[in-house]
């Protein structure tokens, strides 16, 4: 699809929001410099000159390189992949390198001597190498790519998050460089990224011409003589160098990636030439101004937050402010991630899938291990087990039924492959909420707990809901405003993380999702709540039917396109906002179950829901069960379990078809 020709924001220039922003940088690095004795002369000693011209100028050198580096990659996989929310972490790149580190820290140490940045590197181009391997036979098209990517995050960030757990301190440190810590010692890491960022910036311009034709689907560009998989590749894997390359010296940074491109265009860039100008600039600018203010605001013990997370915490507000100025992008094209099938009889189909999930519960109920091994639970035994069991099963159906039914009324409302529970930035909100509780008071309770914790899933609804109103619920508007608030609210998560203390490892066990700490009566709250916001999806299916072909058309049809939208994201913040309230984020299952859904046949919106419910549930139940059983006497974190269910058939699911052509 051809991309709409758009209005510039009257008298915005790229030019000018580059020079306001290096204007800004230049007063804040000149202020950091003023502060340091190197500068006052014959006074300074050999230590100070040496911090000086070994720490705080590659300090400064590499995080201007870096930015560039991450919003040069984030606009090109932002333009090959026809997604305005892809970018650099999209591919998996952040998450393999962590999950590299945190295994070779837990149990391969030497390779960390050897070498942690080669370590970071090879994990995040083994990740790539993966999702790209998943997606050859799909032609690489950009659904599959994105889909695929992602789901090896979540599985992957899952993984880590459990071995960090179960191993403790010994690789908590991990999050530090997980925050994205500048802190340099030399001039390699900014030599290195600046070699690489010159390399691929030159690949970059020479590839303009098939960067034009990539907002063309594959039909058109490759009636104009473009090899469409090869040039994907190649785009591909040129972001994902340059990606890796910052990962592996200076940790994950998010957010730039993402948000370069996005104040470009808000800047006025459209056509490729200038938004590969405009990206790296802006990127360059955002970090070298964050990390300044991490340094002026730093006290005699080190920087009070990471700049990765730092950059989160001020771009992440920045962003929504901006959104309303921000033009529309052309339509998405349509998600087809599998076959083109339609099941005739839905209403059949969604009582098989009612059925599997009843099936899963009873085995989950009945079914189990103790000291002699696994036995199946009758009589007395089962009902004394009943009142531990029953709780979590209700809890896992009920908490996945309602993370698929908002994946799905999010992807269906958007038109996006990657919207799900987690990009509205509830989860993140309930997060931070529960994160101010562990950190004002020495010993909460759970009331205290679960009050702040809803506290902060409210307030992140209520603003979403503010910002979709004050955006006219433009699907991309609504989809960087949920992810800049989710990366506010991460970014103060990860400083909690990096400052350490038993309540990182509470937060830390939330994040992973269970089940286990779910009583009797929150359990029933749970599935009551469940029950009334799953029944009006029911009286639903015509908006769900007629919205994804557009404004115009669902306006033409009757539709009232305002209530209509506002009533939808609501009802998905709600279902996630309760899900994280009672079991924390599981966003795999929000994105799975939605795909899966897709993928068996459900296209009509009513049932599409339903069966991502259904999917969603049955998904959290068997995690749960697995969670519960495998390592028994242990608990696995839950969502470490959901990834490893669902994932691998999820990504098996998309490569079934073979080669589709555009």
């Amino acid at each position: 699809m051809a991309e709409l020709t758009l209005p510039r924001p009257a008298g915005l220039r790229p030019v000018h929001v580059g020079l306001a922003l290096a204007v800004l940088g230049a007063v804040l690095f000149a202020l950091v410099l003023a502060r340091q004795p190197a500068l006052e002369g014959q006074d300074a000693t050999s230590l100070e000159q040496l911090l000086l011209w070994h720490s705080l100028l590659p300090r400064a050198a590499t995080a201007l390189l870096a930015g560039a580096a991450l919003g040069l990659s984030g606009a090109l996989l932002q333009r090959v992949l026809r997604n305005p929310i892809a970018d650099p972490s999209t591919l998996g790149i952040a998450a393999g390198a962590q999950l590299a580190l945190t295994l070779a820290l837990a149990f391969a140490p030497a390779l960390l001597a050897a070498s942690r940045e080669g370590t970071a590197f090879a994990g995040g181009i083994l990740a790539v190498a993966l999702v790209l391997a998943m997606s050859w036979r799909r032609g690489f098209e950009p659904v599959t790519v994105v889909v695929a990517g992602m789901t090896l995050s979540l599985m992957a960030g899952a993984m880590s998050a459990a071995l960090i757990l179960a191993r403790g301190d010994y690789v908590f440190s991990l999050f530090i460089w997980g925050a994205g810590a500048l802190h340099q010692q030399n001039w390699q890491p900014a030599l290195l990224i600046g070699t690489r960022l010159a390399l691929g910036a030159g690949a970059a311009l020479l590839l303009l011409r098939p960067l034009e034709l990539m907002i063309l689907d594959d039909a058109a560009a490759r009636s104009l003589g473009m090899a469409v998989q090869g040039m994907r590749l190649v785009l591909i894997a040129l972001a994902v160098w340059l990606a890796a390359s910052v990962v592996s010296q200076v940790g994950v940074i998010g957010f730039v990636g993402l948000a370069a491109p996005a104040f470009a265009r808000l800047a006025g860039a459209r056509r490729p030439g200038a938004l590969l100008l405009a990206a790296p600039l802006i990127g360059a600018l955002m970090l070298w101004i964050t990390d300044s203010l991490v340094q002026l605001t730093a006290s005699g013990g080190g920087d009070l937050i990471p700049t990765g997370a730092a950059v989160g915490l001020l771009g992440g507000p920045l962003l929504l402010w901006l959104l309303p100025r921000l033009p529309a992008s052309a339509p998405q094209p349509p998600m087809a991630t599998g076959h083109a099938r339609r099941l005739r009889r839905p209403g059949r189909a969604l009582a098989l899938l009612a059925a599997g999930a009843v099936v899963i519960g009873a085995l989950a109920l009945l079914a189990g291990r103790d000291l002699d091994g696994w036995a199946l639970a009758t009589g007395p035994l089962l009902a004394e087990l009943a009142v531990f069991r029953i709780p979590r099963i209700v809890a896992a159906a009920a908490a996945g039924g309602l993370l698929g039914a908002a994946g799905a009324i999010m992807q269906r409302l958007t038109g996006n492959p990657l919207a799900g529970p987690e990009v509205l930035g509830v989860s993140a909100g309930a997060g931070v909420g529960l994160a101010l509780a562990l950190t004002l008071s020495p010993a909460p309770s759970a009331a205290l707990l679960l009050a702040a914790s809803a506290g902060g899933a409210l307030g992140a609804l209520a603003l979403v809901l503010l910002m979709a109103a004050w955006t006219g619920f433009a699907a991309e508007r609504l989809l960087l405003a949920g992810i800049a608030l989710g990366c506010t609210g991460f970014a103060l998560l990860s400083a909690v993380f990096a400052a350490g203390g038993p309540g990182s490892f509470r937060l830390l066990a939330w994040m992973s999702g269970s089940t286990d700490r779910v009583g009797t009566h929150e359990a029933w709250m749970l599935a009551a709540c469940a029950l009334v916001l799953l029944l009006p999806v029911a009286g639903l299916g015509r908006w769900l039917e007629i919205l994804p072909l557009g404004a115009g058309v669902s306006a033409a049809l009757g539709v009232p396109v305002g209530a209509s939208q506002l009533a939808l994201t609501l009802l998905a913040a709600l279902m996630t906002g309760v899900a994280a309230f009672f079991v924390g984020p599981l966003s795999l299952v929000g994105l799975i179950g939605p795909h899966l859904a897709r993928l068996t046949g459900f296209a009509s919106g009513r049932a599409f829901v339903y069966a991502s419910a259904l999917i969603g549930a049955g998904v959290l139940l068997l995690a749960d069960w697995l969670a519960r059983t495998l390592a028994f006497p242990y608990q696995l974190p839950t969502g470490l379990l959901a990834a490893l269910v669902g994932g691998p058939y999820l990504i098996w699911l998309l490569q079934r078809g073979g080669r589709r052509h555009g």
